[in-house]
């Protein structure tokens, strides 16, 4: 992280070297904080960098501090403005991913959320791909279940809840995999580490349901919209067996960071010819073309920081 870099924090733009907190900070010992995730893409052509539906994540944003009984004096689009701010601070033009973070800030010890300064800062890094092996990844089914809505929600991007996930990711690693897919309490397939999943089986798009303890994820409504307008096909959003992810005739998770991941094994079990399917390279491609601002009907969804 460059340190002559900005972020807001406490109320401001500041260099990001001066963006500090207390070790006693609430939210760094008890996990009480949430987080974002906002890509920025650069079209070299146009030499503009677009935010890819940034209101969308800041609703979500806004959402998880609801469930941690925050009370933040931002909308969506005061959100998106700050760091529309903060990105003409430092210029960007190349791609970047911004990290806007809520959390109790006051210090001390105790377990609670009430009674309690909430604060948000927001800062960008450059960013480029995510995992090793996008276009072809060995996956696992992990030891570890997803957390539950009635223990952590899943929905809400909880930064305590994340634990569960460095668990599950560097178990899988450490075995010589690229990711893990994690099942729910009642053993259906929930998501990766940090990623929504979707299979194609006998050419109908299946992605498991809000409430099998999922991110309602970004780019998971965004894909799903892809497919549904672009290609015409059936998204079925139902439960998904482990087995199933073996029989399947393709298989890719999203992401804010991840994008589209291709996966060609699952515990050892090719995916349908071992390769790049069909169905995820057109949907792969779409997304990239509209998030770069090359799809006009889609503009809607891209903010241009200028």
């Amino acid at each position: 992280m460059d340190q002559n870099q900005h972020a807001y924090f406490e109320g401001k733009i500041i260099p990001f070297r001066d963006a500090k907190i207390s070790i006693g900070t609430h939210g760094l010992n008890y996990g009480t904080a949430a987080f974002g995730g906002v890509r920025g893409y650069w079209n070299d052509a146009q030499k503009k960098l677009y935010l890819f539906r940034p209101y969308d994540h800041y609703k979500r944003f806004l959402n998880a501090s609801k469930i941690l009984l925050m009370s933040l004096p931002h909308t969506p689009e005061s959100l998106t403005n700050i760091t529309l701010d903060l990105l003409k601070v430092d210029n960007w033009q190349q791609d970047v991913y911004v990290r806007p973070l809520c959390y109790k800030a006051d210090p001390g010890i105790g377990v609670r959320l009430h009674d309690l300064r909430d604060e948000v800062s927001i800062f960008a890094i450059a960013f480029g791909a995510y995992g090793k092996n996008e276009d072809g990844a060995h996956v696992t089914i992990s030891s570890w279940r997803r957390v539950d809505d009635n223990v952590i929600p899943a929905r809400g991007k909880i930064s305590g809840a994340y634990a569960n996930s460095a668990l599950i990711k560097t178990d899988a690693i450490r075995s010589g995999f690229d990711e893990a897919l994690v099942l729910d309490h009642n053993g259906h397939v929930s998501e990766g580490t940090a990623m929504n999943v979707f299979m194609v089986r006998d050419g109908v798009l299946i992605t498991p349901p809000v409430y099998d303890n999922i991110l309602e994820g970004i780019t998971r409504r965004t894909i799903i919209e892809l497919a549904k307008n672009e290609l015409g096909m059936d998204v079925v959003e139902r439960s998904i067996d482990r087995t199933e992810t073996f029989l399947c005739e393709e298989l890719f998770l999203t992401g804010t960071a991840a994008q589209v991941m291709v996966v060609n094994k699952v515990d050892h079990r090719q995916v349908g010819d071992g390769k790049l399917g069909p169905i995820t390279a057109r949907l792969r491609d779409l997304f990239n073309d509209v998030v770069h601002g090359k799809m006009e009907k889609y503009n809607h969804w891209n903010v241009p920081v200028e």
